[in-house]
């Protein structure tokens, strides 16, 4: 529009020159149309934006100026009457809906009689043609402006939906980390320090009447501190089981826990079955994790002398039992959403490890018959 609004103010100038040459009005008219033009482009100079508000008064006052000298132009030669085009949108640009259409109305009716008084005779083309340019130029202009004003509220509800996906998600991923990091401690340090309570509290029973089996239970809880010491350290690092760090397997990891919980009081035996395969280490690190929260369960809750660890890998599974011959319990509900105290936590910590990776866990026992614990994990196919 800028563009158009000089080629037609320079056509203009340049017809009245060639066809009223050395006229009395020939200087008013190349100063009003220099005026006209130096106006035109100080318009943001004299309308500058404050922040997001546009100085409203001296915009104002510019517009009125500039349509002032075009208005004596088109009086003083009714030529000009087509820079009428880009002052719409000027118009349309600058003021309040109801005061832009009103200018719009003005600016027609002088090119009407600017077009009127060229042609020296009636002419209804001159009379329909101008207000009908002007209506499409005024819809065409309040069209685009709505559908920008809907393309920005799309932007800015997709920008605002944006952040608040994000912000969902960085709350999720927060929340899945405690609950995985709660796991983490529960199944190791939680279990190791629990352990060492009751070793060291049968130490302190035993410690007048049977030194040598006070030490032995105080040298156990030692190795459960440093075994513990090392799973800490392993947070710190990557998070990942001690047990595993050696790259042995998941077999040999469960063979190590097996041999490291059995003593007088309990004792823990390991078997495999299936042809040995690659586990992913998320599968390893959560069979492990499982075994150790399970056993952990026998030796608290349990009260029995023997347990069973089970890894049976099939083609598109890996199954790990856990059975002992303790005094057994009725299985809860499975509820993955129950909540996890300070007992009772092993359970659905078991049960979030499975699902997690898409398996189940499956508890079979009574009161007085021992307990089964059964975990089932599915092993993805090569395509």
């Amino acid at each position: 529009m800028h563009t158009a609004f000089f080629l037609l103010l320079g056509s203009s100038l340049t017809r009245f020159l060639m066809r009223h040459p050395g006229e009395p009005r020939t200087p008013w008219i190349i100063a009003l149309s220099v005026s006209l033009a130096l106006l035109y482009v100080l318009g943001p100079v004299i309308g500058p934006v404050i922040g997001a508000r546009p100085t409203a008064p001296r915009r104002l006052a510019w517009l009125i100026l500039v349509v002032a000298v075009w208005v004596v132009l088109v009086i003083l030669a009714p030529s000009f009457a087509w820079c009428a085009v880009p002052l719409f949108y000027t118009g349309l640009r600058t003021l309040p809906p109801r005061a832009a259409l009103f200018l719009v109305t003005v600016l027609t009716a002088f090119v009407v009689v600017a077009q009127l008084q060229l042609a020296g005779q009636f002419d209804p083309n001159l009379l329909l043609a101008p207000p009908a340019w002007a209506a499409v130029a005024t819809a065409v202009f309040i069209y685009m402006q709505r559908q920008g004003v809907r393309q920005r509220e799309l932007i800015d509800d997709l920008i605002r939906t944006r952040r608040e996906l994000a912000a969902t998600e960085r709350r999720e991923g927060t929340l899945a980390e405690r609950q995985r990091l709660s796991m983490e401690i529960h199944d190791t340090l939680a279990q190791g320090l629990s352990s060492q309570q009751m070793l060291l509290q049968a130490a302190d029973r035993v410690w007048d009447t049977d030194p040598a089996k006070a030490r032995t239970h105080v040298r156990t809880a030692e190795s459960i501190t440093e075994r513990g010491l090392a799973e800490a350290r392993r947070f710190v690092h990557d998070l990942a089981p001690a047990d595993l760090a050696d790259g042995g397997g998941v077999a040999q990891a469960l063979r190590a826990l097996a041999e490291r919980e059995s003593d007088a009081g309990l004792t823990v035996r390991f078997h495999a079955e299936g042809t040995p395969v690659p586990l992913p280490d998320r599968v390893s690190s959560a069979l492990l994790r499982i075994a150790q929260g399970a056993l952990a369960n026998v030796r608290e809750h349990a009260d029995a002398t023997t347990a069973a660890l089970t890894l049976t890998l099939l083609d598109d599974q890996v199954v790990l039992d856990v059975a002992d011959d303790g005094r057994g319990f009725t299985p809860p509900p499975a509820r993955p959403d129950s909540p996890a105290g300070v007992r009772g936590h092993g359970l659905p910590a078991i049960r979030a490890r499975a699902g997690q990776l898409g398996g189940t866990l499956t508890i079979e026992s009574a009161p007085g018959e021992g307990a089964v614990l059964s975990v089932s994990i599915p092993l993805e196919l090569p395509s």
